[in-house]
């Protein structure tokens, strides 16, 4: 049962439960969706504030902060105060926000989810039980504020634990829908910490948060959400059978009448190559004869040989078995040979991270690496490349793919998830009905993979074909708008429950 009132009904109020945002706190693709969709939501009304916690990022960027509410959770949880203020995420506009202020749990070096050394903070099920506990009150009629949500809408994991909350709680609270933005990342804690976090033991089964001998974070989110959503309608499909599902698969299947597949959108005036500071010149679809000059910026700042006449592959993303780069480190050799340079930017798995050192070490003219997050790099980046490599092994969305065709850079991806629904691939009948924007590979092997490079590199070198495939590209809508709508319509139907 809904707790706000009924003149809300045209203009949902919803509590977005994230443990990152852009541009205070980022580690990957839910920073800029933590941003990005809710700025699209208030434009169509929805009156949609944000919870995260203040890690150091957070309290240090934010000028304007008024303290709202004391929290005092003992025995469960430290104290922790609530404080408001405004996000500017971009210009213009803001969107109103709630910071936990917690020292204990968030004032720490590091980032969100892991230490100095990237070892997971070791009191992590407590971190992110207090925002979860904290979204649930804000979202009953236990909260102290006068604002009241019709709808908790938490992210991933890190939140998974709200739904759960409000299940167990006995009065008026919010509907609840969970976005699953990664299902490989769980949350799974000792079963010790159920009863730590406040639950009730009798959650601790089957038909609860009890996962193969754990408590899982986002089972929780799944088993008690009103609603779930992913990222993409092809990851709401694969989630569902076994090689996808991480063992979730079959309360997924169970629950899939619930499950809303919604493709991402991305942030349509951060990510445009007419207007992008970071980039070496603007263009447009008409004057992509500038995009050379990016290219030629982006060798000169990797050191890579200058020449415009051989294919530039380009690559950006967490460094991980997930994202493939067990293959790009297979390949990256013999795309040397066709010629073609490659520039990887990214940071993650240690071993990954050495062998790509070493992998430009040996060949230091035509591969170019750069570990760790740079944002004005990462535009470059997409300007300058011919060609994006997205050889991942499961994608529930994907941004890069997305901005790297607004940039006219068209993307090779392995077929699944949000890459099948974003990029379309080269074929004489998607060619002819102006609709090719990339290239797929099936198989994922080292194989397949090379394959595809060539193959892009083949058509990199028709300029009639490649100038088709760019400008079919940026002609796409990737806004947030349509995304925005599909979220909006989900909350009206659960404040009609």
């Amino acid at each position: 049962m809904s707790v706000s009132s009924p003149h809300s009904r045209q203009r949902p109020r919803v509590l977005f439960i994230t443990p990152e945002v852009f541009p205070l706190c980022k580690t990957g693709g839910l920073g800029d969706v933590s941003a990005a969709l809710p700025m699209a939501l208030r434009d169509l009304k929805v009156d949609v504030r944000l919870l995260l916690p203040g890690y150091p990022s957070v309290l240090s960027a934010l000028k304007y902060k008024r303290k709202l509410a004391t929290f005092d959770l003992s025995p469960h949880f430290p104290a922790a105060t609530l404080l408001s203020t405004k996000l500017q995420v971009h210009e213009p506009g803001h969107v109103p926000a709630y910071i936990i202020d917690c020292p204990v749990l968030y004032q720490r070096r590091g980032g969100p989810y892991v230490d100095d050394t990237g070892r997971d903070w070791p009191d992590n099920a407590l971190r992110f039980g207090l925002l979860s506990r904290i979204g649930a009150i804000l979202a009953s009629d236990a909260s102290p504020l006068d604002w009241r949500p019709d709808v908790a809408h938490c992210n991933d994991w890190q939140s998974g634990l709200t739904p759960a909350y409000l299940h167990f709680h006995p009065r008026q609270k919010a509907a609840s829908l969970i976005t699953l933005h990664n299902l490989a990342f769980q949350g799974c804690f000792p079963p010790a910490e159920v009863t730590r976090l406040g639950l009730p033991a009798e959650s601790y089964n089957v038909h609860g948060v009890e996962y193969y001998g754990t408590m899982s974070f986002i089972k929780a989110g799944i088993y008690y959400a009103d609603r779930i959503t992913t990222v993409s309608p092809s990851y709401a499909r694969e989630i569902q059978y076994e090689a996808l599902g991480f063992g979730l698969q079959g309360l997924l299947a169970e629950r899939r009448d619930d499950i809303s597949g919604i493709i991402n959108g991305i942030d349509t005036t951060v990510w445009n190559p007419t207007t992008d500071p970071y980039i070496a010149k603007k263009y447009t679809s008409k004057t992509l004869a500038a995009k050379t000059v990016n290219k030629l910026a982006l060798q000169q700042t990797m050191g890579l040989e200058k020449n415009e006449a051989i294919p530039l592959f380009a690559a950006i993303s967490r460094l991980s078995h997930q994202k493939g780069y067990d293959l790009m480190l297979q390949v990256a050799p013999k795309l040397t040979e066709l010629p073609a340079q490659l520039v990887l930017l990214g940071s993650g798995d240690p071993v990954l991270e050495k062998q790509l050192i070493a992998l430009e070490q040996a060949f230091p003219t035509k591969i170019a690496v750069r570990i760790g997050h740079d944002e004005a790099l990462s535009h470059l980046i997409e300007a300058g490349a011919d060609c994006f490599l997205m050889p991942s092994r499961f994608e529930p969305c994907g941004l890069n793919q997305m901005y790297s065709q607004r940039y006219g850079t068209p993307p090779l991806v392995h077929a699944t998830g949000g890459l099948l629904d974003t990029v379309v691939d080269l074929t004489p009948k998607t060619l002819a009905n102006d609709r090719a924007s990339g290239f797929y590979f099936h198989e994922m092997t080292a194989e397949a993979f090379l394959t595809g490079i060539k193959r892009a590199a083949r058509a990199f070198h028709n300029r009639r074909l490649w100038r088709s495939l760019q400008r079919n590209g940026m002609r796409k809508d990737f806004s947030w708008q349509a995304s925005a709508s599909a979220y909006r319509t989900i909350y009206l139907s659960l404040m009609q429950k």
